[in-house]
């Protein structure tokens, strides 16, 4: 689509799409401050994949052909859709939502140490140079409490590795784009096969002991990671790499921490202190290093 490359619609839905992934830690921080965490992230998926099949029958997107393709699938759909949400909402409930949004912010970081070791390759200099300024970000981040009303050692690190899960997933599915298979196909389906391996806990949970009395930014919370993070999000994103080019929209990225650090702020309360603000300018600083080409 060579007319929109120059047009303002991919960058504002690419924007768009950044500012709702930003907004994850606060929407988890809403939900799982009332309802069970465990329980925010088996109605995430499972909400999620109720709107993945709605699209892939309108779409006639078929699941992945063969064993190996299925394979990554099945690895894919565990990452990203199981153990990413349940871990994270943990985690979130126990730090605060700029803690959460500055570890997700490795996503690259921890995308690009899996994807070497698939491929079985060095990166470069570069590379390594942001990486390291980027763990060293992260690691004033956690190790120091800096005022963070809310954030915990066991929280951080419960959602660093839900970080890490998430960014294997990604690297798995990609790998199924690698092998010919669409990139929305792999999400969708993803979701889908995670939302049916999770129902029956689900089931069990709301038998026991029914659904939660919560309020509505509660159950806003949920909805928010199940439809807008989960779904429309990638559906976003996708079209604008296809309709903007990769290398140009792929930059709105770097913007996604501060979108989540200012959400916090507004939405929550939480206050940016100095060792946050540290911690944030070296991860980014650090992220934006290793991308460049």
């Amino acid at each position: 689509m060579p007319a929109s490359r120059h047009s303002l619609l991919p960058p504002a839905v690419a924007l768009a799409v950044v500012v709702v992934w930003g907004a994850t830690p606060v929407a988890t921080k809403f939900a799982a401050g009332e309802i069970d965490p465990v329980l925010v992230g088996l109605l995430r998926t499972i909400l999620g994949g109720v709107a993945a099949l709605a699209l892939v029958i309108v779409l006639r997107t078929p699941p992945p052909a063969g064993t190996r393709l299925r394979g990554l699938l099945l690895l894919s759909a565990f990452c990203g859709f199981i153990g990413f949400p349940i871990l994270f909402t943990l985690g979130q409930q126990r730090t605060s939502a700029m803690h959460g949004g500055l570890i997700l912010a490795m996503l690259p970081v921890f995308t690009g140490l899996y994807a070497a070791a698939f491929e079985r390759r060095m990166p470069g200099r570069r590379w390594w140079l942001g990486c390291v300024l980027a763990i060293a970000g992260e690691s004033v981040l956690i190790l120091s409490r800096g005022g963070s009303a809310g954030a915990t050692l066991a929280g951080d690190m419960l959602v660093l590795a839900s970080a890490m899960l998430a960014a294997l997933g990604y690297v798995v599915g990609a790998r199924l784009g690698q092998a010919g298979y669409a990139s929305l196909g792999a999400t969708f389906w993803g979701i889908i096969v995670a939302a049916v391996a999770l129902a029956p806990f689900l089931g069990l949970s709301i038998a026991g002991s029914g659904l939660p009395e919560a309020g509505w930014p509660a159950w806003a919370g949920v909805v928010w990671l199940a439809i807008p993070s989960s779904i429309l999000g990638y559906i976003g994103w996708y079209w604008a790499l296809a309709a903007g080019g990769i290398a140009r929209m792929a930059t709105a990225q770097f913007l996604q921490p501060v979108s989540g650090l200012v959400l916090a702020a507004l939405l929550l309360g939480e206050r940016m202190t100095l060792p946050l603000a540290l911690a944030a300018t070296m991860i980014v600083a650090g992220i934006v290093i290793a991308q460049r080409r």
